[in-house]
């Protein structure tokens, strides 16, 4: 059985006060070297025009370009060095959706699960999510990118803001947990049908809301060098645990050691 983990790699440019730098990004990416490590039985698929940018991940062997006309760039600024929780997130809102037809014939016969990361709201149409939800196996849905939206009066190209939705009923119906943080789970509410919110709050911690709600405390990291993925990293960590053992709990507190882990250097876990 393979857990299968969709979404575009991406071009990130990382400024931190006036410090630049360019790396490989993506939900996907971040995610691959926790499972990795963790859930070891897990096929990647990106989207991308560029398919040297999966010459970063962990395992080639593991990995499956679609390939598109273009490739997701995103830029994230930290202004502050000594608070990165305040970030500002840019993007060229690539139109690259993935397709039922993009995944026939590249996914493995046994499925364990499906994490789909969508980045904007072109990346995963309903009749994708659709077809995944054909193979009745759970799917863990990172929401951000489909509250995604430009935002022109800062930036005609690249500024983002986040909004609600109009068919995100609809797209939550294929899913069975959502990963999101405080600010979009503000944005959208609480009151929505799946078994899991899985809610992420920086350096104060988690939540998970099903049945009940389970607090999760930050573990404290001393010296923060990147922030970028941490999201990413605490989403991977949670599924592996949560489907191995079937711990609310302990699939938290795992996640939330891991992000810390991820903090203390530059990249990826």
């Amino acid at each position: 059985m393979t857990l299968v983990v969709i979404g575009p790699v991406t071009k990130d440019l990382i400024v931190i006060g006036d410090e630049k730098s360019q790396k490989v990004g993506g939900a996907t990416y971040y995610q691959s070297f926790v499972f990795d490590k963790f859930y070891n039985d897990y096929l990647a698929i990106v989207n991308c025009s560029d398919e040297t940018l999966v010459d970063d991940f962990p395992d080639l062997s593991k990995v499956r370009v679609i390939k598109k006309d273009d490739t997701h760039f995103f830029i994230n600024k930290y202004p502050f060095k000594d608070n990165l929780d305040v970030r500002q997130q840019l993007s060229n809102f690539a139109d690259i959706p993935i397709l039922p037809s993009d995944l026939e014939g590249i996914l493995p016969d046994k499925i364990d699960g499906f994490v789909i990361n969508p980045l904007n709201r072109h990346d995963f149409p309903l009749e994708t999510l659709e077809y995944l939800k054909g193979f009745d196996v759970p799917i863990f849905l990172s929401i951000q990118g489909f509250l995604r939206l430009p935002d022109r009066q800062v930036n005609e190209n690249y500024a983002i803001k986040l909004d609600n939705f109009d068919i995100l009923p609809n797209i939550l119906s294929y899913v069975d947990a959502i990963f999101l943080d405080e600010s979009e789970a503000n944005l959208i509410g609480e009151d929505v049908h799946v078994d899991e919110m899985v809610i992420t709050n920086g350096s104060q911690g988690s939540r998970i809301v099903g049945a009940s709600e389970t607090r999760i405390d930050a573990v404290p990291c001393d010296n923060v060098v990147d922030t970028t993925g941490c999201g990413d990293t605490y989403m991977a960590a949670y599924i592996s645990k949560r489907l191995l053992e079937n711990s609310v709990k302990k699939s938290g507190d795992f996640a939330s050691k891991i992000a810390a882990e991820k903090l203390k250097n530059f990249g990826h876990f």
